[in-house]
């Protein structure tokens, strides 16, 4: 028995050194799970945020939060969107003629369930595209994209930095449900 337990213990400790020395992969991390979902969601974010930059500077920060928003429907995070929602009220109180964009953020906030959030984001889409065109971009494109399945097929749109359908109506039951109706230079 001592015999095992003396080449047992080099061996054990051993591997569980190389184990917790192995900074490489993520999923030997602290947390893993919440660091490869926000890396996620930040790949997301970065694909579809590649060039656009709005001429007033609050109104695109606003739309960076948007954006946020916009990936966390998509991954049907309700929490993230609650959060999303949180920093898009605050900036976008700040912007004449937001207001809607807020009262749907502070709605968004308040939602029970992703379905809830999902209803008071096409107002705020519709609302930020207006603005968005109002105040124009110096740089960039943005498209307008179209779901007509959304909201019990009365359809829904939402801004995207991308031509790719990432719908936030359906995440990922129906992905690449929607087109490009409309593109914002």
């Amino acid at each position: 028995m001592q015999h095992v337990l003396k080449t047992a213990i080099p061996f054990a400790a051993t591997l569980i050194l190389s184990a917790c020395g192995n900074n490489s992969n993520p999923e030997n991390k602290a947390g893993a799970a919440h660091s490869h979902d926000h890396a996620a969601m930040e790949q997301v974010q970065t694909a579809t945020t590649a060039n656009p930059v709005l001429k007033n500077d609050k109104l695109n920060a606003v739309y960076q939060h948007y954006i946020h928003l916009t990936t966390a429907l998509t991954n049907g995070d309700v929490a993230e969107a609650k959060i999303a929602a949180n920093a898009i009220e605050a900036g976008s109180k700040s912007i004449n003629g937001a207001s809607g964009i807020a009262s749907s953020a502070e709605k968004i906030m308040a939602a029970p369930d992703m379905a809830a959030q999902r209803t008071s984001y096409s107002g705020m889409s519709k609302d930020i595209a207006e603005l968005i065109k109002k105040e124009g971009l110096s740089g960039g494109e943005l498209y307008v994209a179209f779901c007509p399945m959304a909201l019990n097929d009365k359809g829904a749109t939402w801004i995207s930095g991308s031509r790719e359908i990432r719908n936030p109506y359906f995440g990922e039951k129906m992905l690449g449900c929607g087109e490009v109706k409309e593109t914002i230079k």
